[in-house]
């Protein structure tokens, strides 16, 4: 059980004290936060992962073991295809870069590649910053290449640390995101929704990336061209393309900004509540349900409690259930029970066009069975 919570307790300390004691925090990944941002009105998911609660253990103990992830096989063959491409100091991903992003730039036969080692997410963040400076600063003509950078970017009052593939200095002084992935590229194509979750997990590192140009002057441009790396065809060749994150970019900030500070969702928790998977079931799942979710099916391919959260949907009859779409088009009607008493005129104000609709529907549907047992 956590320590009594006192009005001076510091974010970190609170957020350490929701993890549960001696629990090591889970980083929060780009392609955590590109979730997060696409459903921002889920309290839950923000104080989970501003917390650095693993949630894939929490569904286990929660007896709603998540399917998300990936295999260990696709990770093995990522890491293989990645080491690949920046092979002999980066050779073959600064060609691509020159190639697909600027190929007017001084070709890359040399390039830059600064040690960012340093001690702890803060350290490395600062370690990178300063490469980047340096990089800039050192006039036309030269490429850098910085391999796992890592970036800070404040997520609803609270840091998340990043860390993409690589970023590229160009010879004019603008910086690059690349995205290295294992999926293939065919005839020069890849699945749309596979670059669709690139894009997303590119444009987090843009407004990181941003954060950081801001603070230099003048303000090197940050390129809202990306560079996708994938094989191509069938082969382990890299190959890549030019992907233009500025709608991503957008959207994800805008829904960033929409979300509900950590400190006020943790402010508002009830005493005792603790996230720690080694707490008994029933306690932890009070805890869990603590927390207002915003449930909905795309959350079954982008977060670890999607089961879980269904299971409880389904059991209030909430509609949203049914999807976005769905919920959107009911208004204030929230639940399955609450639809159908409206369309049977049992409930409702008949003024309210989702109502009316709903009556209408049902009508129709009366008379069509009407006909078909005719």
């Amino acid at each position: 059980m956590p320590p009594p919570r006192t009005r001076g307790t510091a974010l970190r300390q609170r957020l350490a004290e929701l993890r549960g004691p001696d629990v090591q925090a889970k980083a929060l990944d780009a392609r955590a936060l590109a979730a997060l941002a696409a459903n921002p009105g889920c309290r839950r998911r923000a104080i989970l992962d501003g917390a650095g609660v693993n949630k894939a253990a929490l569904a286990g103990a929660l007896g709603s073991p998540s399917a998300f992830g990936q295999s260990q096989f696709a990770l093995t063959r990522g890491n293989a295809f990645e080491a690949k491409v920046k092979a002999d100091g980066g050779a073959e991903l600064l060609r691509l870069v020159h190639e697909r992003l600027d190929p007017g730039a001084e070709p890359p036969n040399s390039a830059s590649v600064p040690d960012l080692t340093a001690s702890g997410p803060e350290g490395r963040t600062a370690r990178t910053a300063l490469a980047l400076r340096e990089a800039t600063e050192q006039g036309r003509g030269t490429w850098t290449l910085l391999d796992h950078p890592m970036l800070a970017l404040d997520v609803a009052g609270s840091p998340a640390f990043l860390e993409p593939d690589a970023v590229v200095v160009h010879p004019d002084g603008g910086w690059t995101v690349v995205e290295i992935k294992s999926f293939p590229m065919l005839d020069g194509s890849a699945d749309p929704a596979k670059v669709g979750a690139a894009a997303r997990q590119a444009a987090v590192y843009v407004l990181a990336l941003e954060e950081v140009a801001a603070r230099l002057d003048p303000a090197p441009r940050v390129r809202h061209r990306v560079l996708l790396v994938c094989p191509k065809d069938f082969s382990n060749l890299p190959t890549a393309s030019a992907v233009d994150v500025r709608k991503q970019r957008a959207v994800t900030s805008r829904q960033l900004a929409r979300l509900t500070r950590i400190q006020d969702i943790a402010d508002a928790l009830p005493e005792g509540v603790c996230f720690s998977p080694e707490l008994p079931a029933e306690q932890l799942t009070a805890s869990v349900e603590a927390v207002p979710a915003v449930y909905a099916p795309e959350c079954l391919a982008a977060c670890e409690l999607a089961f879980h959260c269904r299971d409880r949907a389904r059991a209030d009859g909430a509609v949203t259930a049914l999807g976005r779409s769905v919920r959107a088009e009911l208004g204030g009607l929230t639940t399955v029970e609450g639809v159908l008493a409206a369309a049977r005129g049992e409930a409702g104000d008949p003024e309210d066009p989702a109502v009316a609709a709903l009556r209408r529907a049902a009508l129709l549907r009366t008379e069509a069975l009407g006909a078909t047992c005719r």
